[in-house]
């Protein structure tokens, strides 16, 4: 499966957050896709996922049945600050997805099997969302989209306010979800995108360059990628 964005652009009044974008992807990878604060990685996904409407492009999937254009069906999400349903308990809250999605889900399993994947404690799988911390509000959100098998998986900044050993697991997760789906996950932290990353994108002016990892052991390349992080957002 290939995904590819042909000359996709975005402006904010005067400014253009996204520049004639054309890039393709390929599944079974997890991208990194690296950019500074307000770079336009955030906008990029919502281009993506039709949360936003861009001023020119399109987003074509070709899969083992042919070429089609996107479909939102495509596409999983997961937000940087988790989104949930607070007045539901987990329980209340998968049993309500899988059965809005019955006919989409393939070898529906028992809920219990999903929390036990996760490694979501039994005491916590009947208490409301809202008294989940943020890594397990976040572990609900990859939990969702591993139940969904989305094709493409848009990841804003999952994994930077989570503490050491949940954002482990999370690495460890998106690592055995990566199967034959496309995965691009934004960061602003290297290391994160060169220790969990097959590929690495670096979002910059508005334009994807793909960064070659064997590149990164020329100095002068590695500053170019740090400079780029470091530009201010008025850049």
């Amino acid at each position: 499966m290939r995904f590819f964005i042909e000359n996709l652009s975005k402006k904010y009044d005067d400014k253009q957050v996204l520049r004639d974008i054309t890039f393709t992807f390929d599944s079974g990878k997890i991208y990194g896709l690296l950019g500074r604060n307000g770079a336009g990685k955030t906008t990029l996904f919502n281009c993506i996922n039709g949360d936003i409407s861009s001023d020119s492009g399109k987003f074509t999937l070709l899969t083992d049945t042919g070429s089609r254009e996107l479909m939102s069906e495509d596409i999983g999400y997961v937000l940087s600050t988790p989104t949930v349903p607070e007045f539901l308990t987990g329980r209340e809250f998968l049993k309500f997805f899988t059965e809005i999605h019955a006919d989409k889900i393939q070898d529906l399993k028992p809920l219990d099997v999903y929390f036990d994947y996760m490694g979501i404690d039994r005491i916590d799988r009947d208490k409301l969302l809202k008294d989940y911390s943020h890594g397990m509000k976040n572990k609900m959100q990859m939990l969702i989209n591993f139940i969904a098998q989305p094709n493409i998986l848009l990841l804003d900044e999952p994994l930077t306010s989570l503490d050491v050993v949940v954002a482990e697991e999370m690495k460890q997760l998106l690592r055995s979800l990566k199967g034959n789906k496309i995965t691009i996950l934004s960061t602003h932290i290297m290391d994160l995108a060169l220790d969990l990353c097959d590929e690495i994108v670096l979002l910059n002016h508005g334009v994807l360059e793909p960064v070659y990892k064997s590149d990164l052991d020329n100095n002068e390349f590695k500053d170019k990628i740090i400079a780029a992080l470091r530009e201010d957002n008025n850049a």
